[in-house]
């Protein structure tokens, strides 16, 4: 006898879904999808018509078409038919915020606030931001999990048969005693608090237009183990009368090492405030760009970003040039007492400056010399005064204020090491590495001198010597001979993957270490922080069937 479970179809969800739903009215997705796809009366299209997306989604969802169920589509048709989706059924602004990290790709910790025991049914294969950037009706969320059990049985003993929640948080028991069970648990959540017909939606849905993008901008970041950037891009239209493709070039400089990077690309923005693009295409520093555009058009921020991980890459913010200067950073921004320092102010539409009585950077800070003078820089001698009281200045100029522009402190009094948690993936042999970068934040005691207080002063990134430690896990443990190295810069850089025959019982390079940063203060006295590695093994399972299969990933399983 063969018992199954089957997602419920609740008469309520039925009745509902009668008036849910979207015509399809696009003829390329009409003429691919129809063979599978049914089309009711009112230019539905069976699954489609129910559920709404990021391009993301959309994007993996055709290519899982083509990978499983030879669908025949030309590259320039499938972007077709993602476009469409991704603005007729996309999510608004309100709706993605949420989950920007999973579009991003970001490699954060994410806590999900709604049901803890559907999050971990959910996150036992991918993150919860793969569900939050989707909205369905409560039979699709039932038929996505029947789909999951088609194509990834595995998820039967890992998440979706027996209670997932058992001891898990907020795992609360129905009035009979028991839990349910948890894809019932699931659909009934998900049908809930992400359902196809919002008033979110609906009223993006009306507004929605074309962005007008054109024009001069600035950009201010940050990359980790590089510091921050400042410079400006530029975005035209392009020829061909796309209203939602645009060109791009930027030139913009990393403040630390003064290193200048020029780059220009293409980009789509979708559902009228989503930016894809990509910039130096085919050349070994491509950036992808995925940026969310406000709604007043003057703003958009995101991450660039590449890597085998999508691990490498700088946030980013871009603000218009208008009529108004805009000024974005300082760098360097922590000054010492008692010493003048060369800083540069960064921004757009800076006024022509050679005296510096129109820079107000309060009290105990003397403005020197101009010594340059630029449209989107400004570099001026700064002399701190040897009684100025500790702690962050506004910077006022240019009629615009720039908050906690400089921090005014007397020395580093402790260091911490971020992220506390790092986790990188051997490869190189038969996958790529994930590699992960650690920095060294200074810390200033504040005004009342004492550590770990609310006052304490952040003075950003600071040189340091970094080596690895052993983290005694196991008796003799002997990780740190084998799993990798990290950089004079805090970047760790795996080892190979696969067995490795010098290592006791052919072990895989994979374990864990302490990452140990030492920092000399200038009266000779020593800091030291420290920071937990976890070095694993590579993704052998990713939910990317059309990966194209190659020498430093031909073992990935779709």
């Amino acid at each position: 006898m063969f018992i199954t479970w089957t997602p419920a179809l609740y008469s309520q969800s039925q009745d509902q879904q009668i008036d849910e739903g979207y015509a399809i009215t696009h003829s390329t997705t009409v003429e691919a999808c129809s063979r599978c796809h049914t089309v009711d009366d009112q230019g539905r299209m069976s699954r489609i018509s129910y559920l709404r997306k990021t391009p993301e989604g959309w994007q993996t969802s055709v290519r899982r078409m083509a990978a499983l169920h030879n669908v025949n589509l030309s590259p320039e048709q499938a972007r077709e038919i993602v476009r469409y989706l991704a603005n007729e059924q996309g999510l608004a602004p309100e709706e993605l915020r949420p989950g920007l990290f999973e579009v991003e790709r970001r490699l954060i910790d994410h806590d999900y606030e709604g049901d803890s025991a559907v999050e971990f049914t959910c996150i036992q294969c991918h993150s919860m931001g793969r569900v939050i950037t989707q909205r369905r009706t409560q039979d699709e969320w039932a038929l996505l999990i029947a789909t999951h059990r088609g194509l990834y049985p595995l998820v039967d003993r890992q998440a979706f048969r027996g209670n997932a929640c058992t001891g898990q948080p907020g795992c609360e028991e129905d009035l009979e005693g028991q839990s349910r069970h948890p894809m019932d648990r699931a659909i009934n959540h998900l049908g809930e608090v992400f359902p196809l017909l919002t008033p979110e939606w609906s009223a993006w849905s009306a507004n929605k237009r074309p962005p007008q993008l054109e024009g001069e901008w600035v950009i201010s970041g940050y990359e980790p183990g590089e510091g921050p950037i400042y410079g400006t891009l530029t975005i035209r239209a392009t020829d061909d009368s796309d209203a939602d493709a645009f060109t791009s070039s930027s030139r913009y400089v990393y403040a630390e090492s003064g290193l200048t990077v020029e780059r220009s690309g293409q980009a789509l923005v979708y559902t009228g405030y989503q930016w894809r693009g990509r910039s130096n295409p085919g050349t070994a520093n491509e950036l992808r760009e995925v940026m969310f555009v406000e709604r007043d058009q003057r703003v958009m921020s995101g991450r660039w970003f590449s890597g085998a991980y999508d691990e490498i890459g700088p946030d980013v913010t871009l603000q218009r040039i208008g009529a108004a200067p805009i000024v974005t950073g300082i760098y360097p921004q922590a000054l010492r007492r008692g010493e003048t320092t060369q800083v540069t102010i960064y921004g757009g539409a800076l006024s022509d400056i050679r005296n510096g009585a129109e820079l107000n950077f309060g009290s105990g800070v003397s403005i020197g010399a101009i010594e340059q003078s630029q449209t989107d820089e400004l570099v001026v001698q700064l002399t701190i005064d040897a009684d100025a009281a500790v702690g962050a200045r506004d910077f006022f100029a240019f009629e615009s204020t720039l908050e906690n522009a400089i921090i005014v402190h007397d020395g580093i009094d402790r260091i911490i090491v971020t992220p506390e948690s790092g986790m990188a993936r051997v490869g190189g042999a038969n996958f790529p590495k994930g590699y992960q970068t650690f920095e060294a934040i200074g810390y200033n005691n504040g005004p009342d001198n004492e550590n770990g207080t609310d006052d304490d002063l952040k003075l950003g990134r600071i040189d340091v010597s970094w080596s690895l430690e052993e983290f005694a896990a196991t008796f003799g443990d002997d990780d740190i001979d084998f799993v990798g190295s990290i950089s004079s810069s805090g970047t760790f850089t795996p080892a190979l993957d696969g067995v490795n025959p010098d290592r006791a019982g052919d072990r895989n390079n994979v374990g864990d270490v302490w990452v140990l940063a030492t920092y000399l203060t200038p009266e000779g006295k020593e800091l030291r922080a420290r920071a937990h590695l976890l070095v694993t093994v590579p993704l052998y399972m990713r939910f990317e069937p059309w990966r194209p299969i190659g020498p430093a990933n031909r073992r990935l399983i779709g």
